[in-house]
């Protein structure tokens, strides 16, 4: 039996399907390129710096494939930190199993990520970033584990796990 997170999963994997890989190669401009960050690079730099899945999510605001990232199955103490300026951002005592696909945290670090409002794919999302660099991280949903009730869904491309 598909539990409701996985059949919503697949809900949504079909209607990106739908929409077709002409909307994903529409990406708006990263986050970043309006605002002042700590770590800036040019276009060019982030694409020396990035794997070229790296680059599509964390400055095209791309996503990976649900349960592709090697992530999901880190289980050690340590911190995910974000893939483009290694700024810490999840604690490994936040992380949960959510069963969507992606690492998903219930809490960033302090001061670690910004939100913004995203109306891309037809829907409202809340959309998650490294506040240092700028890189698309995810999105945040509520409908997470207590104490916040949130769910961090992050691209695992956009992440680092550095061991304690």
């Amino acid at each position: 039996m598909i539990g409701r997170r996985k059949a919503m999963l697949l809900g949504s994997a079909a209607a990106m399907a739908a929409i077709g890989a002409r909307a994903l190669h529409q990406a708006k401009p990263a986050y970043g390129a309006e605002h002042n960050f700590e770590v800036t690079h040019s276009d060019a730099e982030w694409q020396k710096i990035l794997s070229q899945a790296q680059y599509n999510i964390l400055r095209e605001q791309g996503t990976e494939p649900p349960f592709s990232s090697a992530l999901l199955n880190e289980h050690r103490k340590g911190s995910f930190t974000c893939a483009g300026c290694a700024l810490p951002l999840f604690s490994s005592a936040t992380k949960f199993d959510s069963g969507t696909g992606w690492p998903s945290f219930w809490q960033p670090l302090p001061n670690a990520v910004q939100t913004t409002e995203d109306d891309s794919l037809g829907m409202q999302r809340t959309e998650v970033h490294c506040r240092r660099c700028g890189g698309h991280l995810g999105h945040v949903f509520p409908d997470g584990p207590p104490p916040t009730g949130l769910r961090y869904c992050m691209d695992g491309l956009a992440l680092i796990f550095a061991p304690a």
